[in-house]
């Protein structure tokens, strides 16, 4: 993903002239009988519905689907993911035994890049137990199929508590900016807080989604920072907050560390920044729901603040770009390269460079590592 445009200002429809799909219908008629729902609740349907959301029914990943992710603009980037992750488990204790966990795994590519690579530590391989958290059956078809082959034992559970407790790696790029979220409009003329929300009103004779703003009035919602200006949007994520809190319980019941990456908020909460993707380029959020990618930035803020109230380390977030640069990302370009041919290094560099360069992904994407008590600071993060 790129940097992602503003939304939609309060109340704007959609303007695509598309047919309604099926899940926009279900949405209206529920609206029409149980009044507006929370941007959260919309975007939960539209990405995650059991017939019609988005990861249930399409294909989104990949120069044929809807965006490209990091794994799949280079191998690089899985492969100093898998040495990190080698990095972390000697800095552990080298467990015998280990879950190594991704949530969200995409098609797969992740994964299949930090297995090839684990095969240099033996012992580190030989000591992980693979889980892929996953709900979508089409992403964990596309998942079975690229590891059949890996030679490494894979389960997949749809939550993180169908896992068994033991010393675990978490590993979680581009998940937390799927999560659903709640916006907060602060009016213009009162200076109070409203809630955004999704209802529906009438365009050319049909009845299509648009945001409203609530009746209800809040004073400053739960974890607003101080110096909002009115017409200022902000946004929270109880369930990213949800995610870090069992990520903590853990964490500290056993030793290991997760790797968060993700693009995310320059200031923190702050700004509207949900949006759609379809096809490679930017939608309405409302637009064709189940049919488009709809994601928000993460605000690594507020995660950072939900770990250290758990009283686990938290680490960054830095700069994509800083993080994989630190990793080596060049040097293994450079040894690529050096092998390659003259078109595959032209592809390389062009890979590396969308990961790291700063009008790409190297500043807007950052990461971050929550880590068990009493563990160096993790490699990628400085001191």
């Amino acid at each position: 993903m790129t940097t992602p445009p503003s939304g939609s200002p309060t109340g704007q429809q959609p303007e695509a002239a598309h047919a309604p799909t099926p899940l926009e219908e279900r949405l209206i008629r529920l609206i029409e009988d149980h009044g507006p729902i929370r941007i959260g609740d919309y975007i939960a349907d539209a990405l995650g519905h059991p017939q019609y959301g988005y990861y249930i029914s399409a294909a989104p990943f990949g120069a044929d689907g809807d965006f490209t992710t990091a794994p799949e603009i280079s191998q690089i980037f899985g492969e100093l993911i898998g040495a990190w992750l080698i990095h972390s488990w000697e800095e552990m204790g080298s467990p015998s035994l280990f879950n190594l966990i991704e949530l969200g795994p995409g098609r797969g590519v992740l994964m299949q890049d930090i297995l090839r690579t684990a095969k240099i530590k033996p012992a580190f391989l030989k000591a992980m137990r693979v889980y892929m958290v996953e709900t979508s059956g089409r992403l964990r078809y596309e998942q079975q199929r690229r590891m059949q082959d890996l030679g490494v034992p894979v389960t997949w559970a749809s939550d993180l508590y169908d896992i068994p407790a033991a010393p675990s790696l978490f590993v979680a790029n581009e998940f937390f900016d799927c999560l659903p979220i709640r916006q907060f409009v602060r009016e213009k003329q009162e200076g109070k807080w409203r809630e955004r929300l999704v209802g529906f009103n009438g365009q050319n004779g049909e009845r299509r989604l648009c945001f409203l703003l609530s009746d209800e009035i809040y004073d400053t919602p739960e974890g607003a920072p101080q110096g909002s200006k009115p017409g200022d949007f902000f946004e929270t994520c109880d369930a990213g907050r949800e995610i870090v809190h069992a990520l903590a319980s853990r964490l500290k019941e056993y030793k290991g560390r997760a790797l968060i990456i993700d693009y995310g908020h320059g200031r923190s909460g702050f700004g509207d920044t949900l949006q759609a993707l379809r096809q490679h380029r930017y939608w309405h959020p409302l637009a064709t729901p189940g049919e488009a990618d709809v994601t928000a930035h993460v605000d690594f803020g507020a995660l950072a603040r939900a770990g250290r109230k758990e009283d686990i380390l938290v680490h960054g977030p830095v700069l994509q770009g800083a993080f994989l640069a630190r990793l080596g990302i060049e040097f293994r370009l450079q040894r690529l390269c050096e092998k390659a041919s003259a078109k595959k290094a032209k592809t390389l560099r062009a890979g590396v460079h969308r990961l790291i360069h700063p009008d790409e992904m190297g500043a807007l994407f950052k990461a971050m590592c929550l880590s068990s008590p009493g563990l160096a600071a993790p490699a990628g993060f400085g001191g």
